[in-house]
């Protein structure tokens, strides 16, 4: 396999060092920062370690490649696919591991596909300085097979979702909704509890109950009961809130969640289930859905 990289930041090259440990011993790049004077050393010294030969442009890597991987900040995604328009191969697989959204990928994958050849939309889930190739990859589009065909030898995690480009990446950007929104949620939470001196209490206890059980079963034992009782719970978290405000704290999270339990005490639960909650999160999110299209209507 001649593997290729367009863009050779971090991400590409925690990849490429990984990959030629495991044997791949043809690796191409190129980046559009190589001869700009704060980065070109950079780049060098990673190719090097790396053992990756670095080409003067885009296209020599994609005609040199089986698979080119284009890692690449997502505002350029669409803008480095088209400049390979005219430049791509039959059959080579065009793996977009960028962190662009559902749509832009799906114009990439256009533009690839037009030109012959096979579009991947990969989605990295993990650290790449941790894993290095090894990270966990939710793969969807084209040329998904060919690519896992091709790293088959190599160590490569990939899991396949789909056919259809976007597919993972919308799968990553839905994690991040939690990844990185619990981030702002604790943040918010330890400066409370640090105001009060109470952050080993507060961490202890949120730590008793979050590990009590799995992921899954915590997640559904509080969306159908904070469901069933979402209006007491958003009355409870508007006091969270004034105490927040009463010490000049920031309380963001606080008060959009607040917003959200508000929406749940809509649904009337409790009457449409007898005051029993729901059995699981599925059911809330179908009420929701409900609710959604009447106001629409």
């Amino acid at each position: 396999m001649k593997l290729g990289f367009i863009g050779f930041g971090e991400a590409a090259y925690e990849m490429a060092f990984g990959l030629n440990a495991e044997g791949v011993d043809q690796i191409y790049a190129f980046d559009a920062l190589l001869d700009d004077p704060n980065f070109s050393d950079r780049i060098r010294e990673r190719a090097n370690k790396a053992n990756v030969e670095l080409l003067e442009s885009a296209g020599e890597v994609a005609a040199v490649c089986s698979v080119v991987i284009a890692a690449v900040p997502a505002n350029k995604t669409l803008e480095v696919a088209q400049s390979l328009a005219g430049s791509l191969e039959k059959d080579l697989v065009y793996v977009d591991v960028s962190a662009a959204t559902p749509k832009i990928k799906k114009q990439a994958a256009s533009v690839v596909e037009d030109g012959g050849a096979l579009f991947v939309d990969a989605a990295m889930l993990g650290p790449l300085p941790v894993y290095q190739h090894k990270v966990p990859i939710s793969a969807s589009g084209s040329g998904t097979d060919g690519f896992m065909k091709n790293v088959a030898d190599y160590g490569m995690q990939i899991t396949k979702i789909s056919d259809n480009p976007g597919d993972a990446s919308a799968l990553k950007l839905i994690r991040s909704i939690y990844m990185k929104g619990v981030v702002g949620l604790m943040v918010e939470f330890l400066e409370a509890a640090k105001k009060y001196g109470v952050e080993e209490e507060a961490i202890r206890s949120i730590d008793e109950t979050m590990n009590s059980k799995t992921f899954v079963e915590t997640m559904n034992r509080l969306v159908t009961g904070s469901a069933l009782h979402a209006n007491r719970r958003a009355v409870e978290l508007g006091g969270s809130i004034e105490m927040l405000q009463e010490s000049n704290l920031d309380a963001s999270i606080s008060i959009a969640a607040k917003e959200k339990l508000e929406r749940l005490a809509e649904l009337n639960i409790s009457e449409k289930f007898k005051g029993s909650k729901p059995d699981t999160w599925e059911e809330v999110l179908e009420l929701l859905m409900e609710e959604k299209e009447v106001s629409r209507t």
